[in-house]
């Protein structure tokens, strides 16, 4: 971890502590260990993290810590990891945060005894690429800073009326449902912008693999919004048409291939990002899992 930050206005006659607290959101421990074991310096000389800077003052702050790598765990790939985040590759029907019924068995749990920060959700049942920061300073920095444009790979019913297109419909609660979403146009929603492109179109079981690029970031996003084109995913259990809430019987293939995937067909199979921490931009993919695969039989 390095900062180098010119003290603006805003912070003039602040506590260094106060600064990296509020401007950087790092925990009290983390400011602890980087004031018993790092580097904090204003303007080339040694200072304390509760010493008051002035406006135009050159803040740098450095702490290396490897004994923070994550647990290999069978099953979870890690792609990428430094001291200040990691780039791991989820498994379907693994819920991301600990929880009620998830205590022991949630993604962070997998990886380590110390509180992890996701930098994006995943749900339970889709699969794929996540950004795990290892403190909350990287978190802010990489979810500030970081220009990450995330792209998912999904199984849909149907054939796509056009190849690609953007999908802008605002998004909001069901009356009366704690989860269910429905794209709305009375003002109730919240804007959703979701960029799509047919991949390819399986006539013999009228389903298409999709890829989506988000805009924004709401809760079910692409299932609401595949819904709403009339392209429910495969597998899914609250927007598909074998589902309590949003049945259809447009599509008399689905209740076969929605067992055979047996989760919703989704997976986050792409991300790139500007790494704050050293200017360098990453890539990385994910393949399509098997149970995807198993009605593509491709991998693209």
């Amino acid at each position: 971890m390095k900062i180098d930050y010119k003290i603006e206005k805003t912070y003039e006659n602040h506590e260094i502590r106060d600064i990296l607290e509020k401007k950087f959101k790092m925990s009290r421990t983390m400011i602890k260990k980087l004031k018993l074991y790092g580097k904090v310096d204003v303007n080339g000389v040694h200072t304390r993290v509760i010493d008051r800077v002035c406006e135009g003052d050159r803040l740098i702050c450095e702490y290396e810590d490897n004994s923070n790598l994550l647990r290999r765990t069978p099953g979870i790939g890690i792609l990428f990891e430094n001291d200040s985040y990691a780039v791991v590759d989820k498994p379907a029907n693994m819920v991301t945060h600990p929880g009620h019924g998830h205590l022991d068995d949630s993604l962070l749990t997998h990886l380590s005894d110390h509180p992890l920060h996701p930098v994006m959700r995943l749900d339970r049942e889709t699969s794929g690429l996540i950004i795990i920061a290892k403190d909350g300073y990287a978190h802010n920095t990489l979810a500030v800073h970081g220009d990450i444009i995330k792209r998912y790979k999904a199984l849909t019913y149907g054939k796509w009326d056009e190849d690609c297109g953007t999908i802008n419909m605002p998004i909001a609660r069901r009356p009366g449902s704690v989860m269910i979403r429905d794209c709305v146009t009375d003002g109730t929603g919240r804007d959703s912008v979701t960029h799509y492109n047919v991949i390819k179109y399986f006539p013999d079981k009228d389903v298409s693999l999709v890829e989506y690029r988000l805009e924004t970031g709401r809760c079910h996003q692409i299932r609401v919004h595949s819904l709403y084109m009339g392209h429910p995913l495969v597998g899914d259990g609250l927007y598909g048409p074998n589902s309590i809430d949003n049945p259809s019987d447009r599509f008399p293939q689905s209740s076969e291939l929605d067992k055979t995937v047996g989760r919703v067909a989704l997976h986050a199979y792409s991300l790139k990002f500007t790494d704050p921490f050293d200017n360098e931009v990453r890539e990385f993919e994910s393949p399509l899992p098997a149970d995807i695969t198993a009605i593509t039989g491709t991998t693209v």
